[in-house]
């Protein structure tokens, strides 16, 4: 279960393809062409393109 609240999950999107972002146990995972996993940090996404590991 994601720690990241519901309200913020529906306007966060994917720094590098504005894709939607699917929550995961302390990561999101872009659901679009770049498939990037972001971590999430003490329940702060970290959304930087460099941070995004290529899946």
């Amino acid at each position: 279960m994601s720690t990241v609240p519901d309200w913020l999950l529906d306007i966060l999107v994917c720094p590098v393809c504005h894709g939607a972002l699917d929550p995961g146990v302390d990561v999101l995972r872009c659901q679009g062409e770049c498939a990037r996993s972001y971590p999430v940090t003490d329940g702060i996404p970290v959304l930087l393109p460099d941070a995004g590991d290529p899946s």
